[in-house]
């Protein structure tokens, strides 16, 4: 019988569309809200959509009390303004959820990284990754799942022109990422979205990182 509550960010993009579809298929969940900044344009008699200003806290607090967190939210540097803009939405958003969604008595936290995250890395991507991965790592849930996928293929509502030539040109390169360079796979948006929801279910304790063999097994 359905009974948890999850709390998704990020519904309108590439996983974050995926992931709500999996969730609203999944029957272990009741009720899915989504936290948004644009309305979503669709219903389900399990969706709850709340468009909020995540520039203040409680436009979004009072619905943070839930079970599990999918956070696919992100942005790109041609779409954030500035180093802080960009911050605020791969950092700042998530940290601050995951916060208030804890205090709530959250369980588990799921969150889309980026493969190569380190929070030392010289890369302001990969460390800003690498940062919230830390922040969430050092947060008392019962579980944090870490996804650290590479090229992500799949119908992106917004195509830009780097991505599809990547995506065309990803079949003929792949194959010569082998051993330690096997986690920078490009790797299906879909897999990735039911990888989350099947880890979540499974429900593993502690900080569990997936890269690209983890995340292919369970999503396939």
């Amino acid at each position: 019988m359905a009974s948890r509550t999850t709390l998704l960010l990020g519904a309108s993009g590439l996983i974050g569309s995926l992931c709500l579809q999996e969730l609203l298929r999944a029957e272990a969940y009741r009720n899915v809200v989504a936290l948004v900044r644009s309305p979503l344009g669709m219903q389900h008699a399990k969706l709850a959509s709340h468009v909020v200003d995540f520039e203040r806290r409680e436009t979004f607090a009072e619905f943070t009390r839930v079970d599990d967190v999918f956070s696919c939210i992100g942005t790109t540097r041609s779409q954030a303004a500035s180093d802080q803009a960009y911050r605020r939405i791969d950092f700042d958003i998530p940290n601050d959820v995951a916060q208030l969604s804890f205090e709530c008595g959250a369980a588990q936290f799921l969150i889309v990284s980026s493969v190569g995250a380190n929070p030392r890395s010289r890369v302001f991507y990969t460390r800003l990754k690498g940062e919230i991965e830390q922040a969430l790592g050092r947060m008392p849930f019962q579980s944090v799942h870490i996804f650290r996928p590479s090229f992500l293929m799949g119908a992106r509502p917004q195509s830009r022109p780097t991505e599809i030539a990547l995506a065309k040109a990803a079949p003929f390169f792949s194959w010569m990422l082998a051993g330690p360079l096997r986690k920078n796979k490009p790797i299906q948006a879909a897999v990735v979205a039911r990888a989350m929801v099947r880890a979540a279910l499974a429900g593993a304790s502690g900080v569990q990182i997936y890269e690209f063999d983890r995340i292919q097994a369970l999503g396939t």
